[in-house]
């Protein structure tokens, strides 16, 4: 049970009381039901893998939020897990259309899971030796210069791939369907070919670190006071983040913003556990949406059991998520 207290008036009447029964862990059927039955049938978009985000505000728009549980919907890679370890929700909802994006958060479940701290889980995800001598007081830019300067191989690729599906397959028992262990092989080598150096289009040089921030940019990249906001920016976002993994309370979803089906299952699921959604973070989507798939879209977040002080996060600025919905044609 969660008490309310003097939050109670910021929260939709269904959440009030005290009333909240969202599960503190799943277990792993619970979690891949989640998984399967609130997914809809996915489709890939051409323009880039999108094993990294392509936005540098990321840590500007965290600066804006602020603890406050509940629920977490969001959408895309790892910006997804600098936004929970901000917001500090109960349950968090990962909602992409590509099942590719899917199969990249169950590859990070796992490699938060194998994980001591953050010098390791960067290592492990660029299938690298872990450095020595970094502590929980290294900083982040310290953890990346240092596993950049280390060396991939095939051995180590191997490896990394190895302790994955191991522990999704042997440890989780989650039925992957080959294309999603596929998709998880495959984003593994982009990791270990791109190293720290990897961005949205790929691993090929850029021009701009600003315009098309490389993972070891974005979790860098402080705010406009000067603060580092990142999921690796401190071993407490860190652990929070997977923390949540081991109690199984991210889910990824395959989902169609502009559908029926994942947003509508999703707000569903809250409501029927008392509870409300805190954040909705969307990206630049909206831009891909036709104008009926816009109404679409503007009728699931409608239909989302949130706080009244909701936030709605795009790529560039935070703005409450009522505000979002008075956009929204009419």
């Amino acid at each position: 049970m969660r008490l309310c207290i003097l939050a109670a008036a910021l929260l939709s009447l269904t959440a009030c009381g005290g009333r909240s029964d969202l599960p503190s862990a799943l277990n792993d059927q619970e979690f891949w039901r989640l998984f399967e039955t609130f997914s809809e049938p996915g489709r890939s978009v051409g323009l880039s893998d999108n094993f990294v985000s392509n936005e540098p505000r990321v840590a500007e728009n965290a600066r804006w939020l602020s603890p406050s549980g509940g629920v977490y919907v969001g959408v895309g890679p790892e910006q997804n897990f600098t936004y929970i370890a901000r917001l500090r929700p109960a349950m968090a909802f990962i909602v992409d259309i590509r099942r590719e994006n899917a199969a990249l958060h169950l590859l990070y479940k796992a490699l938060f899971e194998l994980s001591r701290d953050r010098a390791e889980f960067v290592s492990r995800l660029f299938s690298r030796p872990v450095p020595q001598g970094l502590g929980e007081r290294a900083t982040v830019a310290e953890i990346f210069d240092r596993v950049d300067q280390e060396k991939s191989s095939d051995a180590r690729l191997a490896e990394s791939i190895g302790l994955v599906r191991e522990r999704l397959l042997m440890v989780h028992h989650f039925p992957l369907q080959e294309h999603d262990a596929a998709s998880i092989d495959r984003a593994l080598h982009a990791f270990a070919d791109g190293g720290p150096a990897l961005h949205y289009w790929g691993a090929q040089p850029i021009d701009s670190d600003i315009l098309r921030p490389s993972y070891q940019r974005l979790m860098t990249m402080p705010d406009m006071t000067g603060q580092l906001r990142s999921f690796l920016a401190s071993e407490g976002a860190f652990r929070f983040v997977q923390d949540m993994h081991r109690h199984n309370l991210v889910i990824p979803v395959v989902g169609d913003f502009g559908g029926k089906g994942a947003l509508r299952r999703i707000a569903e699921y809250v409501r029927e556990h008392h509870d409300v959604v805190r954040a909705f973070y969307g990206s630049n989507v909206a831009v891909y949406l036709t104008n009926q798939q816009m109404r679409v879209f503007c009728g699931n977040l409608s239909a989302l059991p949130a706080a009244r002080n909701a936030s709605f996060v795009d790529s560039d600025s935070v703005i409450p998520l009522a505000a979002r919905l008075q956009s929204c044609p009419r």
